[in-house]
């Protein structure tokens, strides 16, 4: 029987991420490697009553709330919740891409944006890195037409963590409003790098910008992602969501966060103090590191790379992430947490990664 399959679903090719990984030290996927304070999970879950879980989620009151968080003068009209910021991203391709029209990001990146456009008949352009791991803003703006519909600037981006300017970002906005596209600028890091591009997602006309609860604010598994821009991009994308796309517990988990700041202060704290720890750890071991901006940083191994990785994996169950191109084949990324956190990778990884 021959059933029909779209065919751009049909010839996409996805890699999903490993399975099982609950035993295992996990430095692999810009996680927090401790989690958020168990007695604050704790008492958050003490408000899942079973009515709670009967009833629909319904964001707006921490929409409200984030609003406030966020200062700025930012309002309710200028947000919308999402099933994790890898859902925002099929709702903003899908509502402001055109099929067979370009959408441009640089390469390496976070891959849901060319898989995404794999699955919507999109074309995928990609701006290279330099061999020296920078991106040249120039070849950026050259890589915009008129058949570019939507610009995507991670900053900082993963996995290199560059970050760019704010007359980079105003040049990138300026080439983009002439050929009627998008700037879509992906914040998942904000926290570990203190710079945002916030004002921007308010003021202009063609500017989103995302941000996330899975990587500072540490219940990845909750799924919850923040679309920001002016309130007729909100619309549009509104129209496209779906009616009941982030689940309520991540929405009591978000709200409760937001109700208590200082947890979010100190985890800022703690991995900053990690990161720092690590850096200097490793360079005392002779070691070529690379402060990538956001909740993790590049090391170039003294092994192979896969094989450095490969043997944490089986004989330490400790993960992190080795790259298959060339341009990244010499490294692993590791993700950053607690001196804590830290301590117990450095035990296990100088044992591993000898020369």
């Amino acid at each position: 029987m021959k059933i029909y399959v779209d065919e751009n679903i049909k010839n996409t090719v996805r890699v999903f991420p490993m399975q099982g990984r609950y035993d295992y030290l996990r430095y692999d996927m810009n996680e927090n490697p401790e989690g958020l304070p168990k007695e604050f999970v704790d008492s958050v879950l003490r408000e899942i009553t079973p009515e709670f879980l009967s009833i629909y989620p319904e964001p707006d009151r921490f929409l409200n709330k984030y609003a406030k968080f966020l200062g700025n003068n930012v309002k309710y009209e200028n947000l919308l919740t999402t099933n994790g910021s890898d859902m925002a991203i099929r709702y903003i391709l899908e509502t402001f891409g055109e099929k067979g029209k370009e959408v441009l990001t640089v390469t390496p990146s976070f891959e849901m944006y060319w898989v995404n456009c794999n699955i919507l008949g999109l074309k995928h352009v990609a701006v290279s890195y330099e061999k020296d791991l920078t991106i040249k803003i120039e070849n950026i703006l050259d890589a915009i037409n008129d058949n570019t519909r939507i610009i995507v600037l991670l900053n900082p981006n993963n996995p290199v963590g560059n970050a760019y300017t704010q007359e980079e970002l105003e040049k990138v906005i300026a080439k983009a409003k002439t050929v009627g596209a998008i700037v879509l600028i992906d914040e998942a890091y904000h926290y570990f790098y203190d710079k945002t591009f916030l004002e921007y997602a308010l003021k202009e006309e063609n500017v989103i910008l995302l941000r996330t609860f899975s990587k500072l604010m540490s219940i990845a598994a909750c799924r919850l992602g923040v679309i920001i821009s002016n309130p007729d991009l909100i619309h549009y994308i509104k129209n496209a969501r779906l009616t009941f796309d982030a689940n309520s517990i991540a929405l009591l988990f978000a709200e409760r966060l937001i109700d208590n700041p200082k947890i979010i202060e100190n985890l800022i704290k703690e991995e900053k103090e990690g990161k720092a720890y690590l850096l200097d750890k490793l360079k005392e071991n002779n070691y070529w590191v690379k402060d990538c901006l956001g909740n993790f940083i590049f090391i170039k191994t003294k092994r192979n790379a896969k094989e450095v990785a490969k043997d944490l994996e089986e004989k330490y169950k400790l993960l992190v992430h080795p790259y298959g191109n060339e341009l990244l084949k010499d490294f692993i990324r590791v993700s950053v947490g607690s001196k804590n956190a830290m301590d117990k990778f450095l035990d296990v990884f100088l044992k591993v990664d000898k020369d």
